[in-house]
C-alpha cells in the first residue's frame, strides 16, 4: 500500500482520458463518478489514487495533478487525503527517534 488519495474531476470523463490518466498516475488509479457537494446534478469522475511508487506524499499528489493538466477542458474540484500509514520509508510518515527531553524555561529566571 502506497499513499492515498482521491481527486474529484471537474466533469466525467472518456475512454480515453481514462486510459490516458491511468498512466500518468502509473496505474495506480482506480475511476468511478461522483457528484460536486455544490451541484448534485452534475455527475463527475473520481479518481482514487493508492502510488507505491513515489517517494512522498506531495510527489504523489504532484504526479496525479499533472496528469490530469495534460487533459483537455479537465481540472480538479476537490483533493482528499485521508491519514496516512505511519511507517513510510525515506522519512515522510516515519518513526521519529526520541530526544532527550528538555524542561520549557530551563536555565531562565
Amino acid at each position: 500500500m502506497g499513499y492515498v488519495f482521491s481527486l474529484v474531476l471537474s466533469r466525467e470523463i472518456t475512454e480515453d482520458e481514462m486510459a490516458a490518466l491511468k498512466v500518468g498516475c502509473g496505474g495506480a488509479a482506480d475511476f468511478g463518478t461522483d457528484v460536486l457537494p455544490t451541484d448534485a446534478e452534475l455527475t463527475v469522475t473520481k479518481m482514487d489514487i493508492d502510488d507505491a511508487d513515489s517517494p512522498t506524499l506531495a510527489e504523489a499528489i504532484e504526479s496525479a495533478l499533472a496528469a490530469v493538466a495534460e487533459v483537455t477542458d479537465l481540472s480538479v474540484s476537490e483533493l482528499f487525503v485521508p491519514a496516512q500509514p505511519a511507517g513510510g520509508e525515506g522519512g515522510e510518515g516515519g518513526a521519529v527517534e526520541a530526544e532527550e527531553p528538555v524542561a520549557v524555561g530551563a536555565g531562565t529566571d
